[in-house]
């Protein structure tokens, strides 16, 4: 049997929210457990640019597999999954859907593990995909009270509120500046290319949990190094992988708690409402891997097996 070829429409016709939160959560937690391999990024150097490969194995799904993308000139990304149990190659997901709502997915497990229980009001810095997809799948673990949104450009910033408002059902309202949207928030999201500070750590309430999407080096960094002061504790995905950027990470790797060790009770997160926590997401391979195998399961028409995280 060929192996199933999925594309974006695939994915935004299978892939719900719940099921993609419940996935990555799996995977992370699988890789705390040391059933699920995710050694750092892996970069082949093209001379302009890079093709950067994520690979993952998991172990109780008989899977693995990698994604791979490029800094050359933004092509399609390109997820493939193999069988491990007869090596057959069962699913390649393209385009770029799938990399984005992984990403989000993982964005609202950090929410649930570290945010201030209840309904959150949530402030957004950044306007593209994937300001989107956080809050797309923010709504599998929390109520959204309400969404303010500001961008570099507003005519953007202005039709994510709508989008949200129309495709989300939540109220949300576009802001003038990025400090309207973030101040006496609950979550705030910054998801920027930008390459400075795009707000200030003072800007931040006691209380609030911070995601950063974008640029984290020394050189290039779109929140502030004083945040990491600020907060109570600074999560990540993967310090493996946040160790493993080419330039020093802008915050202390060996201070960052792994988010898997949260989720398995191994380390707190939030111990108080006042705190300030953030998430530091880089994107925990294997965790493309196992939604591509969702998906192909879902387009062939079968349940997932036991133990599987739509099972």
């Amino acid at each position: 049997m060929p192996p199933l070829l999925l594309g974006d429409d695939d994915v935004r016709a299978r892939l719900d929210a719940g099921t993609a939160v419940r996935t990555v959560r799996a995977v992370i937690l699988a890789r705390y457990a040391g059933t699920a391999q995710a050694p750092p990024r892996v970069r082949a150097d093209l001379g302009d640019g890079q093709l950067v490969f994520t690979a993952g194995r998991l172990r109780e799904q008989e899977l693995f597999g990698f994604r791979a993308y490029d800094t050359l000139v933004g092509a399609e990304q390109l997820v493939a999954v193999w069988n491990a149990r007869d090596g057959r190659l069962s699913a390649v997901v393209h385009g770029a859907e799938l990399g984005a709502r992984r990403t989000g997915a993982i964005g609202a497990v950090a929410v649930d593990a570290a945010a201030r229980p209840g309904p959150v009001r949530v402030g957004i810095v950044g306007a593209g995909t994937q300001a989107w997809t956080q809050l797309w799948a923010m709504r599998a673990v929390r109520e959204v009270e309400d969404v303010v949104v500001a961008a570099r450009r507003p005519e953007r910033a202005a039709a994510l509120a709508r989008k949200a408002a129309d495709e989300l059902g939540v109220r949300a309202r576009s802001v003038g500046t990025a400090e309207d949207a973030v101040r006496d928030r609950d979550v705030v999201v910054v998801a920027t290319n930008s390459a400075v500070p795009v707000l200030e750590a003072d800007w931040i309430a006691p209380g609030t949990h911070v995601t950063t999407l974008g640029p984290k080096t020394v050189s290039r960094h779109e929140v502030p190094a004083a945040l990491a002061r600020r907060a109570s504790v600074v999560l990540t995905d993967s310090r493996a992988q946040a160790a493993g950027y080419p330039e020093r990470h802008l915050f202390d790797v060996d201070s960052m708690v792994d988010l898997g060790a949260v989720l398995a009770g191994a380390a707190p997160a939030r111990t108080g409402p006042g705190q300030i926590t953030v998430f530091c997401s880089v994107g925990l391979a294997g965790t493309e891997v196992a939604l591509a195998a969702v998906l192909g399961r879902r387009a062939a028409g079968r349940p997932g097996h036991a133990g599987s995280p739509d099972a």
